[in-house]
């Protein structure tokens, strides 16, 4: 099944906690679909299935406390646990990826963990990476906190927006929308309609110009 379509399946309590979750265990250095889930349910909150504000808060909870114990086992295993991870996961930890991020810390320094939430690859790499690299713990500590709260709180955030918006939208247009499609409907039936009678046409002259040519006699 699907992460979006199992965040869906689940009762509204338990969105909270799940996405909570894999937001967490993404920001362990393990890939997994966070934004996905942390879009999806910010549509459920759109919609009125569960609370904004509880979605946003455990997802900041997650972000900050996956990115921290991500941060103590770097700072424990070193490079050699990303040497160890890419010969066994080559599509998500090989020597590539390895050496976009570690340019991007060398760029950004602490500042990369904040911008790491907002691309996908750095955002699981960032916590690991900056304990594994002996980046100084308050330094990391404060660029989590920020990036979590911005990544996870401005995307609930605007995901909410736009779903209301667009919810209220397709409220007020549903008699338009549906005239729209019949309208859209009955044109597309009717230029289809044209073109196959078109290419009968075509296809019927093209077997009467055979015909006589295979009809005709052929001079000595």
């Amino acid at each position: 099944m699907h992460i979006a379509q199992w965040i869906e399946s689940v009762p509204p309590t338990a969105v909270y906690g799940l996405v909570g979750l894999i937001i967490l265990v993404e920001s362990l250095g393990i890939p997994l679909p966070g934004e996905i889930a942390l879009v999806t349910a910010s549509v459920l909150a759109a919609s009125g299935v569960v609370n904004p504000w509880g979605v946003a808060l455990c997802a900041i909870a997650g972000a900050i406390i996956g990115d921290s114990i991500g941060y103590s086992i770097g700072r424990k295993g070193g490079k050699p646990l990303f040497e160890k991870l890419g010969r066994k996961f080559p599509k998500h930890f090989g020597p590539d990826h390895l050496a976009t991020a570690e340019k991007a810390f060398q760029k950004w320094g602490m500042w990369a963990v904040f911008f790491g939430r907002f691309i996908a690859l750095l955002r699981i790499f960032a916590g690991p990476l900056a304990g594994a690299l002996r980046m100084p713990y308050w330094k990391f500590l404060i660029a989590n906190v920020l990036g979590g709260i911005c990544w996870a709180g401005g995307t609930t955030l605007l995901v909410y927006q736009v779903g209301k918006v667009a919810e209220h939208w397709l409220k007020s247009f549903s008699w338009i929308g549906l005239i729209a499609a019949v309208l859209g409907g009955a044109l597309s039936a009717w230029i289809l309609k044209r073109r196959a009678a078109k290419a009968g046409a075509a296809h019927a002259e093209a077997a009467v110009a055979t015909s006589d040519t295979v009809a005709a006699p052929v001079a000595d």
